[in-house]
């Protein structure tokens, strides 16, 4: 049993000769599939990768008209994350709820733009990863994935953290990049008022459901049988008409979101 406990501790660490730890603590590796260690993909997991979705600009540094390297301003790189952070958090928690998003600023290949997002539940992973895969945005195919991340304290580079990492964006741990505490505040705001809203219509239609089975009178059985009928011609139509549909709220809030912040990248 020592033995086992042994190689327990060793899993994803550098000590360990048989699981690539890079890929165990990113999802991404350098060596890819030539990597002489295992790359363990998971099944399922809360944490989904999005790779390479981010078109970081210092990626792609700008020349002036003598070949010389333009310096981006640092306000002009701060509003560009955060307009895509805000834009990429509405459209993701539309599919589940999130529990922390991550965007790396490392410029390596293999980390490159890599979007990182936590839900609660492995069910809301599996849904958002669902719906996402084949998506388009900015007119690039999304291929997201499950990984094995899960804490990101033990991704993250810690002399990055402290201002002294001398790879810099070649480094092969996560230089998270940082988002404003208002911005959070009002993105995860926003996201519990959505939830709430969903399990107040979830109870709602569980407790319909619930009169409706002992619902006998014969005015019931009539509207029931007209619902269903509805339904098999492909016409049925929700239990009040005057209540806002999940549709159309959705199409409201990006309405909304667009007339604040510009057309958003997202292709349906």
């Amino acid at each position: 049993m020592a033995g086992a406990g042994g190689l327990a501790n060793l899993y994803g660490t550098e000590k360990d000769r048989v699981n690539c730890p890079f890929y165990f603590k990113t999802g991404a590796c350098r060596h890819a599939e030539k990597c002489t260690r295992l790359h363990n993909k998971p099944v399922i997991s809360q944490t989904v990768m999005i790779p390479h979705m981010y078109l970081n600009p210092i990626a792609a540094p700008m020349v002036d008209k003598n070949g010389k390297p333009v310096e981006y301003d640092k306000k002009y790189l701060r509003d560009h994350f955060e307009d895509f952070y805000e834009d990429t958090f509405e459209e993701l928690m539309k599919h589940g709820e999130i529990k922390e998003l991550n965007v790396v600023d490392n410029v390596c290949e293999h980390l490159l733009g890599n979007v990182y997002v936590k839900f609660t539940s492995e069910d809301d992973a599996e849904h958002a990863h669902n719906n996402l895969v084949g998506r388009l945005y900015a007119g690039r195919v999304l291929k997201p994935e499950f990984v094995p991340v899960t804490d990101f304290r033990e991704s993250s580079c810690r002399q990055y953290e402290e201002n002294e990492c001398g790879r810099g964006g070649l480094c092969n741990f996560m230089h998270l990049k940082g988002v404003s505490k208002s911005l959070l505040r009002d993105l995860f705001s926003e996201q519990k008022k959505l939830y709430k809203e969903r399990r107040r219509e979830k109870r709602r239609r569980e407790k319909d459901l619930t009169r409706g089975g002992r619902d006998d009178s014969p005015n019931a059985k009539r509207a029931v049988h007209h619902d269903s009928n509805e339904e098999v011609l492909g016409l049925g139509r929700p239990s009040k008409p005057d209540r806002e549909t999940s549709e159309e709220r959705r199409e409201r809030l990006r309405g909304a979101f667009e007339h604040k912040h510009g057309k958003q990248q997202w292709d349906d």
